[in-house]
């Protein structure tokens, strides 16, 4: 990753050509551009959850106002990415990109300097913005780029910023909570960094959808009724809905139940966090291939329901357990996402970032319901009842029985080498 953007980027990009020469081919350059940039994103996205015992202790927030930060931010990331992905898909825009990236920049700095609640909310609603138009348009790249190979290109798209969500908190802890809440204004080089590797994709971009989207489009599962590809995205929203619901109560809350159960530091809890996002990175690389060889339907049924065990084991294990077993869950529900992405993707053909954009979008939206209604739970019970409650989220995944098996998405014999 260091290689490709230390060289002038024009040269990186113009060396990989926008349009595979064979199906199996992909631009890896892209893709790890793409990802790189994710990173970026996400991390300092993720440092919104990071900072919010500090944010509690500069404006005493009660744990409802902390659930409102993650609603504003959440629902102006879930109201609009649908609504970008499809008007991208009409009429794309060559660097709605680093556009994007900017209004998370003006976030950043605004986060930094806010003098009050509001103001915020008014910080999170433009992070939020940020990731509206990123997720979407980034996706269709990542499939542009994937030479057929979508699952795979997903997971490395997903990977980055999974990772750069896992070293969010680790960066609050060692910078942020050291020295205080306009330290995150450093994190703006973060940001412009993101904006010159997304010029140098939205080059690329520029040629490539000319060539490879009408290939997207002409891909599909036409065989399957309006009422069964209805019936498997509805499926397909309430697995989104435990995944993402079960999460909030761990990205929001879970450094204030290690605090209240276990009278951890502050500082140690960073880690605990890290540990459990860096899983998630780890679970993401694994899903896509394992779904494109094995088929994704299998692999939503071990990440969704699998992880059902562990989630109502937790909480009421000790110290030592409680990090084993989230670590354990991140890995088995990160599995999941990009194989419902591209097999929602398939379901329907040629609304690439429509799918990209309404998933990440209905992701954040209940990611942002989850934690301020477990925010309110939590004011009027406790944590450890957040963790009780939600530890049943992932029965949901018993759904995945009406999912359709997609042409493609049988499970395939391993070849011989």
């Amino acid at each position: 990753m260091n290689s490709t953007v230390s060289k002038p980027l024009d040269q990186s990009f113009e060396a990989a050509s926008p349009l595979p020469a064979k199906k199996e081919d992909i631009v890896f350059a892209i893709i790890g551009a793409i990802s790189f940039s994710h990173l970026l994103n996400d991390m300092i996205q993720s440092l919104i959850l990071a900072i919010y015992p500090l944010l509690k202790d500069n404006f005493a927030l009660s744990f409802g106002q902390i659930g409102l930060i993650t609603l504003t931010y959440q629902f102006t990331a879930s109201l609009l990415q649908p609504i970008v992905g499809y008007y991208t898909d009409k009429y794309p825009q060559t660097y709605a990109l680093p556009v994007g990236m900017g209004f998370t920049l003006g976030g950043l700095v605004m986060l930094a300097f806010s003098p009050s609640f509001g103001w915020l909310l008014v910080a999170s609603a433009l992070v939020g913005c940020g990731s509206s138009v990123f997720h979407p348009e980034s996706s269709r790249v990542a499939r542009m780029a994937s030479g057929g190979r979508h699952g795979l290109a997903q997971s490395l798209f997903q990977v980055g910023g999974n990772a750069g969500s896992s070293l969010g908190p680790l960066l609050a802890a060692l910078i942020i909570m050291r020295h205080g809440q306009r330290s995150i204004a450093w994190f703006a080089i973060a940001a412009l960094v993101a904006i010159v590797v997304l010029i140098g994709v939205s080059n690329w971009f520029k040629v490539a959808r000319t060539k490879v989207q009408p290939r997207v489009q002409s891909a599909g599962h036409a065989a399957l009724s309006n009422r069964r590809i209805a019936l498997a995205m509805g499926v397909l929203l309430v697995l989104i809905f435990s995944k993402y619901f079960y999460l909030a109560s761990l990205n929001s809350y879970y450094t204030f139940y290690l605090i209240d159960r276990f009278h951890l530091p502050v500082e140690t809890t960073q880690f605990y966090l890290f540990a459990f996002l860096f899983a998630i990175a780890v679970g993401t690389i694994v899903g896509g291939p394992i779904g494109d060889r094995f088929g994704r339907k299998y692999v939503i049924w071990a990440s969704i329901l699998g992880v059902a065990p562990f989630t109502l084991l937790l909480p009421y294990v000790n110290l030592f357990w409680t990090g084993v077993l989230t670590v354990v869950i991140g890995l088995i529900l990160a599995s999941a996402f990009s194989a419902i992405i591209v097999y929602a993707q398939e379901l329907i053909p040629g609304k690439v970032g429509m799918v990209a954009g309404m998933f990440f979008g209905f992701a954040f939206g209940v990611a942002g319901i989850g934690a301020a209604v477990l925010g309110h739970v939590a004011d009027s019970t406790s944590i450890e009842t957040v963790y009780k409650l939600c530890g049943f989220l992932p029965l949901l995944g018993i759904f995945t029985v009406f999912l359709p098996n997609l042409e493609g998405d049988r499970p395939r014999k391993l070849e011989a080498a």
